[in-house]
């Protein structure tokens, strides 16, 4: 019974085998990729040379069918070299999760075998300008045409927009249908005609991911591109979701990982007043702290981990859960690190820095924390008992 609570050898030697890619493939540019705000071309190069870029696609479709236990380790792993490199695991996940979710089999077949052969990047497009928390109000219609399905309207905050090739793509479909009722979901080609992007995001951190705006301007949909029924695109949005939210907690955990790593060897080294910094009890009780909460934060990220491959019940209150608690463990521990390599960990000679920023964005991307806390508050008062 005691195996429940120890990784399995398969998720041991996946994870050692990614760690040991990342160090030689991906860790080396990540401040380079940091510096010029370049996508991480060398590190998608070593993931799909290795077929990590998207573990997740099942068997049937090309892929590994790697469980979604495994996908995090994945993602966490290159997260602890380089933040923006796995946002490519990551939002190919989120981006073809609704096809897995709602396609047809023939949609499955056409827009996830590219996707596992590395031929393609997946992207989700579902906020907007005016629609970010607040997604039932966006504004990207979808007008019938004949069969088909004309698309206008404007995507932001998109993640690796315009390097991405595949995009579920979120319109409103009947404005006078019920809140939450009125937007459809639709697959959209880079391709399409009238598909176009914004210049990138000048961002505090993930530079090297970059994050755009898509414009939509009459693109012209057939009838098979409809993901899902009609109506029924918010509900697969927040069902998307509550599985994702837990590779961001996995993305939060590798970037924590790392500035642990950093901080405890620093002090390790670092002599001041003839003694290494790590014999001064404030600092240890500084990194017992930083250990404690990642620790704490890896554990509920695994056990929403698992509930995700289940499909548990509990799934949102976990998924919500495991995000909140390891983006603000990673901020903090991010944060401590910087202070405890003092003035070095200001500059850029080191990642403190990098990572402190970088870790900033998993407290509010794919719904806030704040956010994240309302979830979790509602699913309690739905279990509570009067």
């Amino acid at each position: 019974m005691f195996d429940a609570y120890a990784l399995s050898e398969e998720h041991v030697a996946l994870r050692d085998a990614v760690r040991d890619l990342v160090a030689d493939k991906v860790a080396p540019y990540a401040a380079e990729v940091d510096e010029s705000a370049s996508f991480p071309q060398a590190a998608y190069d070593a993931l799909r040379a290795a077929d990590l870029h998207a573990v997740h696609v099942p068997e049937a479709f090309g892929g590994n069918g790697a469980d979604a236990l495994a996908t995090c380790l994945v993602i966490e792993e290159v997260a602890r070299g380089c933040a923006s490199s796995s946002l490519i695991p990551a939002v190919n996940k989120l981006g073809s999760l609704p096809v897995l979710l709602a396609g047809t089999e023939a949609q499955k077949q056409a827009w996830l075998g590219p996707l596992a052969r590395g031929e393609a990047l997946f992207c989700y497009a579902l906020s907007e300008p005016d629609a970010g928390s607040d997604v039932a109000s966006m504004r990207t219609k979808a007008d019938r045409d004949g069969d088909g399905w004309v698309l206008n309207g404007v995507k932001r905050w998109i993640t690796n927009a315009g390097e991405g090739d595949s995009y579920v793509v979120f319109a409103v479909t009947d404005p006078a249908a019920k809140r939450g009722q009125h937007i459809s979901a639709f697959l959209v080609s880079k391709t399409d005609p009238g598909v176009s992007f914004g210049a990138p995001e000048r961002k505090l951190g993930i530079k090297g991911s970059p994050t755009r705006e898509v414009y939509l301007d009459d693109v012209r949909l057939p009838a098979d591109r409809l993901l899902g029924a009609e109506g029924e695109g918010m509900s697969l949005a927040m069902r998307t979701l509550d599985h994702t939210r837990v590779t961001i907690a996995a993305q939060a955990l590798g970037i924590a990982q790392a500035a642990l790593d950093l901080a405890t060897s620093y002090v390790k080294e670092r002599q001041q007043f003839g003694t290494a910094v790590a014999e001064f009890q404030g600092v240890q009780f500084m990194l017992a702290d930083m250990a404690m909460k990642l620790e704490a934060a890896r554990q509920l990220t695994y056990a929403a981990a698992a509930r995700s491959e289940r499909g548990d019940k509990d799934l949102t209150y976990f998924s919500a859960a495991a995000k909140c608690v390891a983006s603000d463990a990673a901020m903090a521990i991010t944060v401590d690190a910087v202070q405890l390599l003092g003035g070095y960990g200001y500059t850029r000679d080191f990642p403190a820095e990098r990572l402190m920023r970088d870790a900033k964005i998993t407290q509010i991307y794919e719904g806030t924390n704040q956010v994240q806390r309302i979830v979790l508050a509602r699913e309690l008062l739905k279990r509570s008992r009067p």
